[in-house]
């Protein structure tokens, strides 16, 4: 199976959790890489790197290398779109993200959209919860956990500002725990 690789390693200060890799991304080589997904210009406007990023692989580099930011996803299967998810995808792999997260221990675990989360805590701890944006009261370990709305083009009811807000949020977070 192709799919994105993962930027995980010990002493991360953030891991952005996608759902799962869009097909458009795995071509492509980088998370985020449809030009309509707004993760780059919210993560750039809300200063979460201290250096505007231009979309592609050596961005994920910078993020990964210079920003302590790394990346996987819940599901590693990538399809066209989260419909294409089966109750199978989630149970194959929310133990395997499970275990990652616990070994490499972020500071933060930020999941992008409830469904990434919910399908997370559903099949890692076997619990349906409602969930608020933003910090979450359940730890993954020692990794905190935040949840912000998913970038992806997809989910126009949140507009590019309030993603940023929440990417601001995120900084803001990233600065009392990591820093």
């Amino acid at each position: 199976m192709q799919t994105l690789q993962d930027y995980l390693r010990p002493g991360l200060d953030i891991v952005s959790i996608g759902l799962n890799p869009s097909l458009y991304s795995v071509k492509k080589g980088f998370y985020f890489a449809r030009p309509q997904n707004r993760f780059w210009k919210a993560l750039n406007a809300s200063k979460l790197a201290d250096q505007e990023l231009v979309p592609g692989k050596t961005a994920m580099n910078k993020l990964f290398r210079e920003h302590g930011i790394g990346f996987t996803d819940v599901v590693k299967r990538p399809t066209a779109n989260a419909a294409g998810l089966e109750s199978a995808d989630f149970r194959k792999w929310v133990p395997v993200l499970r275990d990652k997260l616990l070994h490499y221990r972020p500071c933060i675990a930020w999941f992008h959209g409830k469904i990434a989360y919910k399908n997370f805590l559903r099949y890692a701890i076997s619990a349906d919860l409602d969930m608020p944006w933003g910090a979450q009261t359940i730890r993954i370990g020692e990794s905190a956990v935040f949840v912000s709305p998913n970038p992806s083009p997809a989910n126009a009811a949140f507009s590019l500002d309030e993603l940023v807000g929440w990417y601001v949020e995120l900084k803001k977070l990233r600065e009392k725990l990591c820093r």
